[in-house]
């Protein structure tokens, strides 16, 4: 079976291209989950977090955004001192910072699904991308949801992180058409 090339890098990668990538998502308690680790990524390669994954769900409390909204300074100093996640202090704000503005969204429209969802219609944006290299690191979407995210508070999600984002839940399909994982999404 042909798979997008980037998948071919390593084990984990593999198995969560054929498990997720792509995958519409609209369970909150995941979206959430997206939108920190997207942000852990930032300047990272997103093997390094996969590999991680396992020790967020752990030291983050399975993505609670309420228990994280409500972390506090020791909460912040065990985690900056966990090996299992990115030990990056900005990052780990972050993520503090973004279930506080992910618990306001939920308030104001029902779910976060309903509001992260408006950016694309709500359905899918199925691309037609022949190759790797055809799939670009930013769209008017994500530039717009980047600047309604950032207004509403969070942070880590400039339009490239937002782009990644809109991949990984599946707001967007970016599996190249030869990978048998295009037309099943």
């Amino acid at each position: 079976m042909k798979k997008c090339t980037w998948a071919l890098s390593s084990p984990s990668e593999e198995q969560y291209h054929d498990l997720e990538w792509g995958v519409p998502v609209h369970d909150d308690r995941l979206l959430f989950e997206f939108l920190i680790l997207e942000g852990a990524q930032a300047g990272l390669s997103w093997s390094t977090i996969l590999n991680k994954r396992d020790g967020y769900r752990q030291a983050f409390d399975n993505f609670d955004a309420e228990t994280v909204a409500g972390y506090d300074d020791q909460k912040i100093n065990e985690l900056l001192a966990n090996p299992a996640i990115v030990r990056n202090k900005l990052k780990i704000n972050a993520a503090v910072t973004n279930a506080q503005a992910f618990l306001k969204v939920q308030r104001e429209f029902a779910h976060f699904d309903s509001y992260i969802w408006q950016f694309v219609g709500g359905r899918p944006l199925c691309n037609a991308r022949k190759t790797h290299a055809d799939i670009p690191t930013s769209t008017p979407e994500s530039d717009a949801m980047s600047k309604d995210l950032k207004q509403r508070g969070f942070k880590f999600v400039g339009s490239t992180i937002c782009y990644a984002y809109m991949q990984a839940t599946g707001m967007v399909n970016d599996h190249t058409i030869d990978c048998f994982r295009y037309g099943q999404i």
